[in-house]
C-alpha cells in the first residue's frame, strides 16, 4: 500500500541469532505500534534498520511511495540515508547533547518549526534554559521527543523511552507519554518489554522472539489470543501446561492436564496435543463453594501451595494436579484466610483458557 510502512528484513549479528521482522504501520494518521518482546530478542535492531543506522543483510523497507532499502539486488541495492528517511529517533538513553541547553537542544535541526513553540507543546518553557543535567528523568524525555520532533519527520521510533526513569516516574509517565504521542498525530513505532507499558502506549503490537517476529495485531487481540506457548508467556500469561484433547463439541474442547480435566473454547485447530494457557487474573478462588450455580464451567480441587504479598495483591499458587496460579486483593485473601496447605476451590471459566497447539 502506497501509505503505510512497509518493512520485510533480515539481519544476522556476528554470533547472535539471525534477525527477521515483517511488519506494516499505516502512515498518514496517529498510530502507535509497540514492538515487544524480552530483552534480546532483536526488537532495537529492527528499529535501527527502519532508521538506517543499521543495513540489513537482506529484504526491503517501504516508506509510501518511497524505497528506503531494497537488497533483492546486490549490484543495485538501494540504502537511503538516514538523513533522508525524515525519521525521528529517541534513543533509550536520550542522548541529548550536554553542552547545550534545553532550547538549543530542540533547535538542533528545527527545520521550519517556531522552537519557543515547539517548547510551549511540550511545557519546556520554562526550561529552556537549563541544561539536560539540570533536569529530572521526565524532563529529559520531553526535551527528546521536541528535538525528535524538530525536523518534522513522518515516523517517530522510540527505543524503550521510559526505561531510564526511575519507577514512580516511570508510572507518571506512561499516560504523558500516550497524550503527547496523540497529540502529535504522527505514526509511531515503541520498542518496549514491558507489558503494562505495551497495553498503555500501543493500538497494534508486534511480538519478538528469540530474533523472530512471532505474532502481530490488535493489542488487545494479541494478549488475549496468543498463537503459542512462547507468545503467551511473553505477554504474561501464568499458568502454561501441556494437555491432552479428550472430546470436541459444540465449540468447547475438553483437555486433560495431569488428572484434571478443564472445558476451553475450541479455537479450530486438530491437534490434540496443546498447550493450555491461563492467565492468574482469570482465576477465582472459592473456599467454601456456595453450591450456587455460576457461569464457570470449571471447578477444581485445589491445595494452595504459597501465598505470596505483592502490593495491594497476593499471588497464590495452587495445587490442582498441575500448578495454576491466581491473583487475589489481599482484602479477600485475609477474609478468606488463605493460607499455605490449605483446601479451596479454584474456579476458571471456559472463555478464559486458550488452546494453543503444542509444538
Amino acid at each position: 500500500m502506497a501509505n503505510e510502512l512497509s518493512v520485510d528484513v533480515r539481519k544476522r549479528h556476528a554470533g547472535g541469532p539471525e534477525i527477521t521482522a515483517a511488519l506494516r504501520l499505516p502512515l498518514g494518521m496517529h498510530s502507535v505500534m509497540v514492538l515487544f518482546g524480552p530483552s534480546g530478542a532483536g526488537k532495537t535492531t529492527v528499529l535501527r534498520l527502519i532508521a538506517g543506522l543499521d543495513t540489513p543483510d537482506s529484504g526491503s523497507i517501504r516508506c509510501g511511495d518511497e524505497v528506503w532499502y531494497d537488497g533483492a539486488r546486490a549490484t543495485s541495492r538501494i540504502n537511503m540515508a538516514p538523513q533522508h528517511r525524515r525519521v525521528g529517533y529517541l534513543s533509550q538513553d536520550y542522548a541529548l547533547f550536554p553542552h547545550l541547553t534545553v532550547r538549543g537542544n530542540v533547535a538542533y535541526g528545527a527545520h521550519g518549526w517556531a522552537v519557543d513553540g515547539l517548547l510551549a507543546r511540550f511545557g519546556l518553557s520554562e526550561l529552556a534554559d537549563r541544561h539536560p543535567r539540570q533536569l529530572s528523568g521526565g524532563q529529559l524525555q520531553r526535551v527528546a521527543l521536541a528535538r525528535a520532533l524538530a525536523a518534522h519527520p513522518r515516523l517517530l521510533l522510540l527505543d524503550e523511552p521510559l526505561s531510564a526513569l526511575d519507577a514512580p516516574t516511570r508510572l507518571r509517565m506512561r499516560g504523558d507519554l500516550r497524550q503527547l504521542l496523540a497529540g502529535v498525530q504522527m505514526p509511531a513505532i515503541v520498542v518496549t518489554h514491558d507489558r503494562t507499558e505495551a497495553l498503555a502506549l500501543g493500538d497494534s503490537i508486534a511480538i519478538m522472539i528469540d530474533g523472530k517476529l512471532r505474532q502481530a495485531g490488535a493489542v488487545e487481540s494479541v494478549f488475549d489470543c496468543p498463537v503459542d506457548a512462547d507468545v503467551a508467556a511473553a505477554v504474561g500469561v501464568e499458568t502454561i501446561c501441556p494437555a491432552r484433547v479428550v472430546w470436541r463439541s459444540a465449540g468447547l474442547v475438553t483437555v486433560e492436564i495431569a488428572h484434571a480435566r478443564l472445558v476451553a473454547v475450541d479455537i479450530g485447530d486438530p491437534s490434540t496435543d496443546v498447550f493450555a494457557c491461563i492467565r492468574a487474573e482469570s482465576v477465582t478462588i472459592e473456599r467454601n463453594p456456595s453450591g450456587n450455580p455460576t457461569s464457570a464451567r470449571n471447578h477444581l480441587p485445589a491445595r494452595i501451595v504459597s501465598v505470596i504479598p505483592e502490593g495491594p495483591l497476593a499471588r497464590v499458587t495452587l495445587d490442582c494436579g498441575f500448578r495454576l496460579n491466581a491473583i487475589v486483593t489481599r482484602q479477600s485473601e485475609e477474609e478468606m484466610r488463605l493460607r499455605e496447605g490449605e483446601l479451596v476451590t479454584a474456579v476458571v471459566k471456559a472463555t478464559s483458557i486458550r488452546i494453543v497447539p503444542r509444538g
